[in-house]
Protein backbone atom coordinates (compact mmCIF):
# COMPACT_ATOMS: atom_id res chain seq x y z
CA UNK A 1 0.00 0.00 0.00
CA UNK A 2 1.37 3.31 -0.69
CA UNK A 3 0.00 6.12 1.09
CA UNK A 4 -0.46 9.98 -0.75
CA UNK A 5 -1.15 12.48 1.92
CA UNK A 6 -2.44 16.02 0.69
CA UNK A 7 -4.63 19.01 1.94
CA UNK A 8 -2.23 20.88 4.43
CA UNK A 9 -1.31 24.60 4.28
CA UNK A 10 -1.08 28.04 6.03
CA UNK A 11 -4.31 28.92 7.80
CA UNK A 12 -5.13 31.64 10.74
CA UNK A 13 -6.29 30.41 14.03
CA UNK A 14 -9.87 29.15 13.93
CA UNK A 15 -9.72 28.00 10.18
CA UNK A 16 -10.52 24.96 9.19
CA UNK A 17 -8.30 22.42 6.67
CA UNK A 18 -9.44 19.06 5.22
CA UNK A 19 -6.86 16.17 4.59
CA UNK A 20 -6.96 14.04 2.67
CA UNK A 21 -4.72 10.26 2.22
CA UNK A 22 -5.18 8.22 -0.95
CA UNK A 23 -4.34 4.67 -1.18
CA UNK A 24 -2.97 2.89 -4.16
CA UNK A 25 -1.55 -0.57 -4.47
CA UNK A 26 -3.92 -2.03 -2.41
CA UNK A 27 -7.47 -1.79 -0.91
CA UNK A 28 -7.84 0.09 2.45
CA UNK A 29 -10.98 -2.60 3.55
CA UNK A 30 -8.45 -4.64 5.55
CA UNK A 31 -7.24 -1.88 7.35
CA UNK A 32 -7.39 0.24 10.45
CA UNK A 33 -6.60 3.90 9.96
CA UNK A 34 -5.26 6.83 10.83
CA UNK A 35 -3.31 10.23 11.75
CA UNK A 36 -0.40 11.23 13.60
CA UNK A 37 1.47 14.56 13.29
CA UNK A 38 5.04 15.24 14.40
CA UNK A 39 5.89 19.00 15.30
CA UNK A 40 9.04 20.76 15.19
CA UNK A 41 11.60 19.54 18.03
CA UNK A 42 8.51 17.53 18.72
CA UNK A 43 8.14 13.71 19.18
CA UNK A 44 4.84 11.71 16.47
CA UNK A 45 1.57 11.93 18.30
CA UNK A 46 -1.42 10.02 17.39
CA UNK A 47 -4.43 12.29 16.18
CA UNK A 48 -6.87 10.10 15.25
CA UNK A 49 -8.16 6.52 14.00
CA UNK A 50 -10.96 4.94 12.10
CA UNK A 51 -11.76 1.38 12.33
CA UNK A 52 -11.87 -0.84 9.08
CA UNK A 53 -16.15 -0.20 8.58
CA UNK A 54 -15.69 3.52 9.58
CA UNK A 55 -17.62 2.80 12.31
CA UNK A 56 -15.19 2.95 15.60
CA UNK A 57 -13.45 6.28 15.98
CA UNK A 58 -10.27 7.75 17.99
CA UNK A 59 -9.23 11.34 18.79
CA UNK A 60 -6.58 12.59 20.85
CA UNK A 61 -7.78 15.13 23.87
CA UNK A 62 -6.26 17.75 22.50
CA UNK A 63 -8.48 17.23 19.31
CA UNK A 64 -11.82 15.98 20.30
CA UNK A 65 -14.61 18.16 19.40
CA UNK A 66 -12.67 19.85 17.03
CA UNK A 67 -11.26 17.13 14.22
CA UNK A 68 -12.97 14.34 12.68
CA UNK A 69 -11.71 11.37 10.74
CA UNK A 70 -13.98 9.50 7.96
CA UNK A 71 -13.03 7.35 5.43
CA UNK A 72 -14.56 6.12 1.90
CA UNK A 73 -13.90 2.55 1.57
CA UNK A 74 -15.05 3.59 -2.34
CA UNK A 75 -12.61 6.09 -3.08
CA UNK A 76 -9.84 4.24 -1.32
CA UNK A 77 -9.32 7.56 1.14
CA UNK A 78 -9.17 8.81 4.59
CA UNK A 79 -9.95 12.26 5.24
CA UNK A 80 -9.50 14.28 8.79
CA UNK A 81 -11.27 17.31 8.77
CA UNK A 82 -9.93 19.83 11.18
CA UNK A 83 -11.88 23.17 12.53
CA UNK A 84 -11.09 25.62 14.99
CA UNK A 85 -7.32 24.84 14.33
CA UNK A 86 -4.60 26.59 16.92
CA UNK A 87 -1.27 27.33 16.51
CA UNK A 88 -0.40 24.05 18.61
CA UNK A 89 -1.56 22.34 15.86
CA UNK A 90 0.82 23.16 13.31
CA UNK A 91 2.73 19.80 12.66
CA UNK A 92 3.63 17.86 9.63
CA UNK A 93 0.37 15.56 9.57
CA UNK A 94 0.69 11.75 8.05
CA UNK A 95 -1.48 9.20 7.52
CA UNK A 96 -0.90 5.62 8.41
CA UNK A 97 -2.79 2.21 7.63
CA UNK A 98 -2.24 -0.71 10.19
CA UNK A 99 -4.02 -4.31 8.71
CA UNK A 100 -6.68 -5.84 11.47
CA UNK A 101 -8.51 -8.82 11.78
CA UNK A 102 -11.39 -7.11 13.78
CA UNK A 103 -13.31 -3.95 13.05
CA UNK A 104 -11.16 -1.68 15.91
CA UNK A 105 -9.30 1.28 15.66
CA UNK A 106 -5.52 1.25 16.23
CA UNK A 107 -3.37 3.94 18.61
CA UNK A 108 -0.53 3.24 19.00
CA UNK A 109 2.15 4.23 16.07
CA UNK A 110 4.57 1.22 15.95
CA UNK A 111 1.63 -0.99 14.88
CA UNK A 112 1.33 1.19 11.57
CA UNK A 113 2.89 -0.65 8.82
CA UNK A 114 2.26 1.99 5.94
CA UNK A 115 2.78 5.27 6.26
CA UNK A 116 2.04 8.29 3.52
CA UNK A 117 4.70 11.54 3.59
CA UNK A 118 3.40 13.66 5.14
CA UNK A 119 1.71 17.21 4.91
CA UNK A 120 2.58 20.22 6.42
CA UNK A 121 -0.28 22.33 8.32
CA UNK A 122 1.09 25.79 10.11
CA UNK A 123 -1.78 27.89 11.41
CA UNK A 124 -0.56 31.68 12.48
CA UNK A 125 -1.66 33.33 15.20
Amino acid sequence: VQLQASGGGLVQTGESLRLSCAASGRTFSGYALGWFRQAPGKEREFVAAISRSGGRTNYADSVKGRFTISRDSAKNTVSLQMNSLKPEDTAVYYCAAAFVYYDTTVIPGNEYYYWGQGTLVTVSS
